[in-house]
């Protein structure tokens, strides 16, 4: 009971004072009190004018220019008549599409004496200037701006954000906890000027990845900025009581605490961090969404959207915009701020709020000291009809105080529950038996210990017998391994190797929890769905490619530090069916993969170097892995005992600002544009000098201009060795 009660009153020394696992079972307890709660209507107040296939497929790729956007909000104001605008994206970049640039360039340069064209030129640059025309649509009209802080250490300070809600200082002396942020990606300050308010996008993800609550407050160097749903509840308060609100936190002189934020006549409760519990109305599509396509192409009923609340966002896959929350793995992110908004208006946001903390106690310590008292002196039959009702006392309750809005963590009063009965019982000297033992013994020769357990749960689903199977195929070598080799001592060497194999062996096995075939030198070959299936195993294998990736800088500092030469490793990754099992000669046998899918995995590693990347990825591995992911196409190739290209990739962190110009020089090349292949990988080249994948593409460029392909040629790149 003592463990309970230190969890429930946050006094361990943890980030949050709680037990992990505790928390978490109270996030999936939580997830599904909402999901069974949940109204799962469409609220028809707010639509979200969706950036979808659709309209990348009618319109172009975006961001569209300008000049279109200049436009599409002239029509929802005046034809459509919507009430409030609101951007989940960010202008972050001029708009030189119309050729603006160009002509001003003209005008200073080569045509500066032509006084005929500096004439015509006066009267025709308003109507090239789209980002002037973009603002000027702005002006005047409700419309919210989104922008994003980010954390990264080599943030930047990108544009303009809005003036704080809320300044320096209001939260001294209050425990409030606001997370420390590098910097920023705003507007153009010419957009914001004109808008009517800006909020930031950021959400507020749990440790468990996913999305619950987003803070309607973040600090920035000291002040206090708004959230994009916010800031329109904000805007559209103003529109209906001609007067925009300030943001109030309500602070109690008796504790520290941050509980609630007062906008105009609504209290918006928000927990320490200042975030808000998501009131997700359904597992998605809650509310009216219209294609932007149909919007731009004057294909919606005049008063269709009148009066509503609109939200542009994006739900197009390639846009990367769609987030795992409570009630969907994969949810558009523009959803959750319309969720926001409506909850706000209703005032149906769950509470959490600091006496939910003295209640929890309360149960824990009752039912705790009842069932201490009771389970000992009864019956097994009494003990377990005694804790059963204990569980159904307890959920009825929190049920109860659920339907009040209000949020009361259950997991740990029925752990303590389950405890309790289970140590009476003496349950645990029943945990092992005979068949397990011996089941673990068995496979414990060939696969990772900690997968033994959760295959002796269920000993007749797991053979070693071969088999075919889907996996997600690893391979990782250090590169230059014989000279780090030759510059170190025996002793120094074997200590160098032991702890680069450790580390990496950790984050395959115990935080991916991947299959570790063997040890082949310095390399290693890895496997993730089998034994235990993983329907995950792309993901997996692919969380861990990144791992490692990031692994080796900190293993390089602690290398540093002692006068050891700094490590890099390539990592090949591809997904396909192989054999898997038992499987060797009479002398030595071992838990293996064998098949081409492995073969093509260890020849992507090899290929690591060449390109000048840390980590390649097959196409099937790429398609598995998920929408998380951002992958950026490297080649079209035929590696060593392959007939078929292989189209191959390199993950990223995230999508980066030269993505769609490398994809353009690409498409040249392919197409045999030498001249246009080259001007883009001159640009790409200018903006990250040292990437050997630019250069590469550079120096197969000009080797083509000067030896053209054969007829027919596909672009494929054709490897010899292996």
């Amino acid at each position: 009971m003592l463990l309970f009660l230190g969890h429930v009153a946050r006094s361990y020394p943890t980030a949050d004072g709680r037990i992990g696992i505790i928390a978490q079972l109270d996030n999936i307890v939580y997830d599904a009190r909402l999901s069974v709660t949940m109204p799962r209507d469409v609220d028809r107040r707010i639509v979200i004018l969706d950036i979808d296939e659709k309209s990348l497929g009618e319109v172009g790729r975006w961001p569209w220019s300008r000049n279109v956007m200049a436009g599409l909000i002239d029509k929802l104001f005046d034809r459509y008549g919507i009430a409030v605008l609101g951007f989940d994206v960010v202008w972050a970049e001029r708009d030189p599409s119309s050729g603006i640039d160009v002509l001003d360039a003209l005008a200073r340069r080569d045509l500066k004496s032509v006084t005929e064209f500096h004439a015509a030129y006066r009267r025709l640059r308003p109507e090239l200037d789209f980002d002037a025309r973009f603002a000027a649509s702005l002006k005047g009209r409700p419309v919210v701006l989104g922008y994003y802080f980010n954390r990264d250490d080599h943030a930047e300070r990108v544009n303009a954000i809005p003036d704080p809600v809320l300044p320096a200082g209001v939260f001294a002396g209050r425990r409030v906890d606001f997370q420390e942020w590098k910097g920023f990606t705003g507007n153009l300050p010419i957009y914001l000027s004109n808008a009517a308010g800006a909020g930031h996008i950021n959400p507020m993800v749990d440790r468990d990845g996913v999305l619950r609550r987003v803070p309607m407050l973040l600090e920035w160097e000291g002040r206090y900025y708004e959230s994009l749903s916010l800031a329109m509840v904000r805007t559209l308060i103003g529109l209906q009581t001609g007067q925009v609100p300030a943001v109030q936190p309500e602070l109690s002189p008796d504790h520290p605490d941050l509980e609630w934020l007062r906008v105009g006549e609504l209290d918006i409760p928000v927990d320490n961090s200042a975030a808000a519990l998501v009131p997700f109305r359904g597992k998605g599509r809650n509310f009216l969404y219209v294609s932007l396509a149909d919007v731009v192409k004057d294909r919606v009923a005049a008063g269709d959207l009148k009066g509503k609340i609109a939200l542009i966002g994006a739900t197009a896959p390639g846009l990367h915009d769609l987030r795992a929350t409570p009630v969907a793995e994969v949810y558009p992110g523009v959803e959750i701020h319309a969720n926001l908004i409506a909850g706000m208006i209703d005032r149906g946001l769950k509470e959490r709020p600091l006496y939910m903390l003295g209640a929890e106690i309360v149960v824990v310590l009752l039912a705790g000291a009842l069932l201490s008292i009771l389970i000992p002196a009864l019956s097994a039959l009494w003990a377990t009809l005694a804790s059963v009702l204990a569980v159904a006392l307890i959920a009825a309750l929190n049920v109860v105080i659920w339907n009040g809005g209000l949020v009361l963590p259950l997991a740990a009063s029925l752990l303590m529950v389950a405890a309790l009965y289970t140590m009476n019982m003496a349950y645990g000297y029943f945990v092992e038996s005979r068949s397990k033992q011996q089941f673990a013994e068995l496979f414990g020769q060939y696969v990772p210990p900690e997968l033994v357990d959760q295959m002796a749960r269920d000993p007749g689903r797991y053979t070693m017998a071969p088999k075919s199977a889907e996996l997600t195929i690893l391979f990782s070598d250090v590169r230059g391994f014989t000279s780090i080799s030759e510059a170190l001592q025996p002793d120094e060497l074997r200590e160098y190797i032991n702890e680069y194999l450790t580390s990496m062996s950790a984050i395959i096995r115990g935080q991916h929890r991947g299959t570790l075939d063997k040890y082949i030198g310095d390399a290693i070959m890895a496997f993730w769905g089998a034994p235990v299936e993983d329907a995950q195993h792309a993901r997996n294998g692919l969380l861990a490619a990144l791992a490692m990736q990031a692994e080796c800088q900190a293993l390089n500092g602690r290398f540093r530090a002692r006068g050891w030469p700094t490590l890099q490793i390539g990592v090949g990754l591809n997904s396909g069916t192989v054999r898997v099992g038992d499987m060797g000669s009479q002398v030595r046998r071992a838990y293996t993969a064998m098949g081409d899918a492995v073969n093509v995995a260890s020849r992507l590693e090899g290929r690591t170097k060449y390109y000048g990347v840390g980590i390649l990825v097959g196409e099937a591995t790429r398609k598995l892995a998920g929408g998380e992911f951002v992958f950026r196409e490297i080649d079209l190739i035929k590696v060593k005992g392959k007939d078929e290209a292989v189209r191959i990739y390199q993950p990223l962190g995230s999508a980066p600002r030269d993505q769609g110009l490398w994809e353009a020089a690409l498409q040249a090349y392919r197409a045999q544009d030498w001249d246009q292949a080259e001007a883009d990988l001159a640009g790409l080249l200018r903006g990250e000098p040292a990437c050997e994948l630019y250069a590469l593409y550079a120096r197969r460029a000009a080797e083509k201009r000067r030896e053209p392909p054969p007829e027919g040629w596909d672009g494929v790149t054709v490897f010899d060795e292996k």
